[in-house]
């Protein structure tokens, strides 16, 4: 025991372990708070890459630095003179190539759920009776293997979409929804756009997803529902014409084979907060409601995996 104690000592007695040792010590809360704060931008740039080509040209940048220091510690000044040049130029090119995602990481955080957390009893029933009557829809489509398009608009605005096809302003009920798509109806190939539980626009254009890692079996109207939800925080549901299978798009990710009860506990999940669940409804903002911008979603499903 003294032999173990002595040769502690002297471990300790190294002056790179006591300098680390006084470092550690001078570590405060704003520094753990930096890190923190650090670890999340990264962690969610990381979400946002991960399923788009930007993550290939991040392996090539890392490849850069790689080489970069390579060439530094073995003194190839040639190399290391053209690297450093390719650096010099690499951060405009890195903001042309990152555009899309730069701009959807933007719009995330600038967005708010302030719209949703203070909706009125009615815009809050509206929303409800939407789901509702989406459900129904999709459960009757599914059964006669009717394809279907819907975006549920959150915080990021889609005007730009709405303009692509024609703009409408109606409730939206189960018979509606079956009369749009309905094979025949002009506008049953297009996207309905569907802004606080009221159909804004139908038949309307959505960017296909640059994601090749989608799965083949995929036609058209998923990477129309996947490509609109790696720009914007919408929710989009879709039904497959081939399978009838439903589907929910979210965050570049997609969920299959929804059965409805899931399908509306995932939309309530998304499109409604807490407070609005609720069985009492405030008039004003309360307490509840402030916290609500600071609780994170319940997820009762598994995370959206890609196929």
């Amino acid at each position: 025991m003294l032999i173990f104690s002595s040769l502690i000592g002297n471990i300790f007695e190294f002056d790179g372990i006591q300098q680390a040792i006084r470092y550690i010590q001078t570590i405060g809360f704003s520094d753990l708070l930096d890190v923190a704060i650090i670890a999340f931008i990264i962690y969610r740039l990381i979400l946002l890459m991960r399923n788009s080509q930007a993550g290939q040209v991040i392996k090539g940048v890392l490849l850069v630095i790689v080489l970069l220091g390579l060439s530094d510690l073995f003194n190839l000044h040639v190399l290391n003179f053209l690297l450093n040049s390719v650096v010099q130029i690499g951060i405009l090119a890195l903001i042309i190539v990152f555009q899309p995602e730069i701009r959807r990481f933007l719009g995330q955080v600038g967005s708010s759920r302030f719209r949703r957390t203070f909706l009125l009893e009615g815009e809050r029933d509206v929303l409800e009776t939407a789901i509702t009557e989406t459900v129904s829809a999709y459960q009757e489509m599914s059964c006669n293997k009717v394809g279907a398009l819907t975006v549920f608009e959150r915080n990021s605005i889609l005007n730009d979409y709405i303009r692509t096809g024609t703009s409408l302003d109606a409730a939206l009920s189960e018979e509606l929804m079956k009369n749009i798509f309905y094979p025949k109806a002009p506008l049953h190939d297009g996207a309905v756009i569907v802004r606080d539980g009221r159909i804004v626009g139908a038949g309307c254009v959505l960017p296909l997803s640059g994601n090749s890692n989608i799965s083949r079996d995929l036609g058209t109207r998923h990477r129309a529902g996947l490509g609109i939800t790696e720009h914007t925080d919408a929710v989009v549901v879709i039904c497959s014409e081939e399978t009838g299978s439903i589907s929910v798009a979210m965050e570049g990710m997609l969920k299959r084979h929804l059965a409805p009860e899931t399908l509306e506990r995932l939309l309530r999940n998304e499109l409604l907060t807490e407070q609005e669940e609720k069985k009492s409804v405030f008039s004003a903002p309360t307490l509840d409601n402030l916290m609500s911008l600071f609780r994170g979603k319940k997820e009762d499903e598994d995370h959206v995996g890609k196929n």
